[in-house]
């Protein structure tokens, strides 16, 4: 990456983040750490709100109620089929972003996916609504989809496009700590909700309250970008932007895309299967008591956070592809430890699997940070990493709780935890194939 005036220089990289200007852009470290992570914060609080509310709520809701199989198999399909919209969002707000700027698209997407989900907390169930509920909920799901498909890309910008060379693994790691806090915040909600109301009054309104806080956490979300310049690299690449980003995306970098979709594969799967099949298994099977099973997971989510914070600081020291070979490696072992720990039946044991998959997630997700947007030019990088981290999310989340669901029953839990090995061994494949990529130059890629 070139060097701007005001940029933290190799001699200073022992200084921690400091709040100076790093460009002529006038964002300082500060408002980039907080608009890049407020931003995903928010976004992936809205999905994650919904991932617990489908392994919760949302089959007997919106689904009629003839069978309780068939609830919990349409409510994972309405939560896989956003994974779908989403690399179609990445395209659709890349190309304002590739071709307009990073600040405006960052705004757009935050918009789009607080306004779905509030709706969703308005909408009336299946008793009122008959089977336009579904529908109307499945259209809403698209839409979380479009904004969320639009978010993580920009934000990874944000953070990388303005970091020294030395730094972006570190810088990259703002967004990536978004999911841990979003989901905390809203586990959390859930849980705290669960204690307060009675079943009856969850189900039938309390549920809705964490979709209605979104529209509360867009405006500050909104406050943090709407105060941010715009990136000095893309400013530099003026000159270079693509009239149709996604054309040049497919006929020139093909190869790059298609490996980055397959690095984060394991990410989804690991996060996805802890999040909504352990936590619905444990729950509807296991009888495991709802609050015991989410604290469980909240302190599972506080490990995610930390292996974020010590594998993006590692991947500036080693380089992203050691971090994510090592973290492939883990995840591939720790498939195999789903049949024994969730099978006891006991909420330690399913805590403790919890625990070592969503550390596992933060060390194979916070590299990814940095790496997606370094094996893009500057004139597709946000089109290029958006559907790049979205196209893994088909293939490692979308059908990864429904997948279970069908595995569990016709071939047990070991069959869910060779899903995710299997889903490890595609990405350590994947990032072999695009080596490192630490040292590269990032407005020299153009």
């Amino acid at each position: 990456m070139s060097h701007h005036p005001h940029a933290l220089t190799d001699g200073q990289s022992g200084q921690g983040v400091d709040s100076r200007p790093l460009s002529a852009s006038g964002n300082t470290t500060t408002q980039i750490a907080v608009a890049s992570f407020v931003g995903t914060a928010i976004e992936f609080y809205d999905f994650y709100v919904y991932a617990l509310a489908a392994a919760l709520v949302i089959g007997p809701v919106f689904f009629p109620s003839s069978s309780a199989t068939a609830q919990a198999l349409n409510a994972f399909a309405t939560f896989g089929i956003a994974f779908v919209a989403r690399p179609v969002g990445s395209v659709l707000f890349g190309h304002f972003g590739d071709r307009f700027g990073r600040k405006s698209t960052l705004v757009a997407t935050l918009l789009t996916m607080g306004v779905c989900t509030t709706l969703i907390g308005l909408l009336p169930g299946y008793a009122s609504l008959g089977d336009a509920a579904p529908w109307l909920l499945v259209l809403l799901r698209i839409g979380q989809g479009l904004g969320l498909g639009g978010e993580w890309g920009g934000a990874a910008l944000l953070a990388t496009e303005n970091a020294p060379r030395h730094r972006r693994g570190v810088y990259g790691m703002f967004p990536q700590l978004g999911p841990s806090v979003g989901f905390f915040c809203a586990n959390a909600l859930f849980l705290a909700l669960g204690v307060v109301l009675s079943p009856g009054q969850f189900m039938a309104w309390g549920w809705r309250i964490p979709f209605l806080v979104s529209a509360l956490l867009v405006l500050i979300g909104l406050y943090a970008r709407l105060k941010l310049c715009e990136t000095p690299l893309f400013r530099q690449a003026e000159a270079r932007r693509a009239r149709l980003p996604v054309t040049l995306l497919l006929t020139r970098h093909l190869r790059p895309l298609a490996l980055g979709s397959l690095a984060i594969v394991v990410c989804y799967a690991l996060f996805y299967i802890s999040a909504v099949f352990v936590l619905s298994y444990g729950i509807g099977k296991l009888h495991i008591a709802k609050p015991a099973l989410q604290a469980w997971l909240m302190l599972a989510i506080i490990c995610m956070a930390v292996a974020t914070v010590v594998a993006a600081w590692l991947s500036d020291r080693h380089g992203r592809k050691p971090v994510l070979l090592a973290g492939g490696v883990a995840a591939m072992a720790w498939g195999f430890t789903l049949s024994p720990l969730l099978g006891s039946g006991t909420v330690v044991g399913a805590g403790l699997f919890l625990c070592g998959a969503l550390f596992l997630m933060g060390m194979t997700y916070a590299p990814l940070g940095a790496m997606l947007p370094e094996v893009f030019p500057t004139a597709v990088r946000y089109t290029g990493a958006g559907a790049a981290y979205n196209l893994g999310g088909i293939l490692g989340a979308s059908l990864a709780p429904y997948v279970a669901q069908v595995l569990v029953v016709h071939g047990g839990l070991a069959w869910v935890g060779g899903y995710i090995s299997v889903a490890a061994l595609i990405s350590l494949l994947a990032v072999l194939g695009l080596g490192e990529t630490r040292h590269r130059d990032m407005g020299e890629l153009d």
